[in-house]
């Protein structure tokens, strides 16, 4: 007989190395700690509020019409026609929908598709920090190497000289998010007119992230990368339904690329998932054609949010930083004297019953993001209200170990 080897010995034997340094999502699980504690769950992006009818009422019509099977692996025809249709009539884009569209189970697997795909191990990846959490990950299982570039507050602006110093002979790829998650900036023309401009210089691609795209306000402009001159043949747009139609569980997204990249994602995506929910392409084919009034009220309805949070947040002690896209808040926590972000939240959740997200969660190095907390909005009013009185509570039921060591 042979010997047993003891649990913990025969675990690591059983883990690969490339998920070793792996937690999980911090952002999810903080959503299971707000259940549990019966918090106002302001951690998560996703809506507490209805999906529009005439969504769901397409999706059933699909159902019951027997769109029950696989669709095309890339995506069913009218759903592609339906993309390329949305991409003409808002950015002047013309896309083939037969070699140009990859319809994917949410933009999480298109952005797993896409950097399998192009990267190689010891190819480097620059990517924006803080960032959301997903492409730290992203990039491991890749084998790639992460090069990292700080984006500053209050602005969340970047030092030209720093991103340029991260591109190397090696660069493979940048990831840009715009609008972004967690900061809420929304990049300029000017600089991702220099982003475009070092890829070029460097022959690395841009892998964008832009499923906020209609989330912009005080008349800010979402541009794509995809459409400046010289990005066409490098840039890799990816996107989703799930947050400007309020279906993030649906799981239905998309990647848009020069037909040779379209060719290698498309094998990459068939064998990971195969294919996204066909009846929910149907339904998708009907979101994208709402008319552009949907877009301006969506972006209206959560500007009202965002400037009725951001006073709550504020009265709290939490600064605000200014949000001009998406649907998150990044706020400073640093007056209350805790130790770290974890511990914040942990006693917010537990003490105030209001949940966010630390902000160390979205840095390589978590000390990075030991004063910040996120907060999400897309929320219905009367969940903001509620916060809001849970919250004006703050001071008296928070103090950290350091304040209260302090006083003695």
């Amino acid at each position: 007989m042979g010997t047993e080897q003891p649990r913990a010995t025969t675990r690591a034997r059983f883990r690969s190395d490339r998920t070793a340094s792996f937690t999980e999502s911090v952002i999810r699980e903080m959503s299971r700690i707000a259940a549990r504690h019966k918090a106002v769950n302001l951690a998560q992006g996703f809506p507490d509020f209805p999906a529009p009818d005439v969504l769901k009422a397409a999706a059933i019509e699909a159902i019951i019409g027997d769109i029950n099977q696989y669709a095309i692996t890339w995506g069913s025809k009218p759903f592609r026609d339906a993309i390329a249709d949305k991409y003409r009539r808002h950015y002047a884009l013309e896309l083939d929908p037969e070699s140009e569209i990859t319809v994917c189970c949410g933009s999480t697997e298109g952005m797993m598709a896409a950097l399998l795909a192009v990267t190689n191990p010891g190819d480097e990846v620059v990517i924006f920090e803080p960032y959301y959490e997903n492409y730290g990950p992203d990039t491991l299982l890749c084998g790639a190497s992460r090069r990292f570039v700080s984006l500053h507050p209050p602005d969340w602006s970047f030092d030209p000289d720093e991103l340029r110093s991260a591109f190397t002979p090696r660069t493979k790829a940048i990831i840009i998010n715009t609008p972004n998650n967690p900061t809420g900036k929304v990049f300029t023309r000017g600089e991702l007119a220099l982003i475009a401009e070092l890829c070029q210089e460097f022959n690395a691609l841009a892998i964008t992230d832009e499923i906020y795209e209609h989330i912009v306000y005080d008349g800010i402009e979402h541009v794509p990368l995809l459409t400046f001159p010289g990005m066409r043949d490098r840039t890799i747009l990816v996107n989703s339904l799930s947050k400007t139609y309020s279906v993030t569980g649906w799981r239905v997204g998309w990647v848009l690329a020069s037909p040779d990249l379209t060719d290698t994602i498309r094998k990459v995506h068939d064998f990971l998932t195969v294919g996204a929910a066909a009846p929910l392409q149907q339904a998708g084919a009907v979101a994208l054609s709402l008319p552009d009034s949907y877009y301006a009220h969506l972006a209206q309805d959560y500007q009202e949010r965002r400037d009725l949070l951001s006073p709550v947040l504020e009265n709290a002690g939490l600064k605000p930083f200014r949000a001009n896209g998406a649907y998150y808040v990044m706020t400073d926590i640093s007056q209350f004297g805790y130790l770290d972000d974890v511990e914040f939240v942990r006693d917010l959740v537990e003490k105030v019953g209001v949940a966010g997200v630390p902000g160390s969660s979205f840095f390589a190095n978590p000390r990075q993001g030991a004063n910040y907390v996120r907060f999400c909005f897309c929320k219905r009013q009367e969940t903001i209200e509620h916060a809001r009185e849970r919250l004006s509570r703050i001071g008296e039921l928070m103090r950290s170990p350091a304040a209260v060591s302090s006083k003695g």
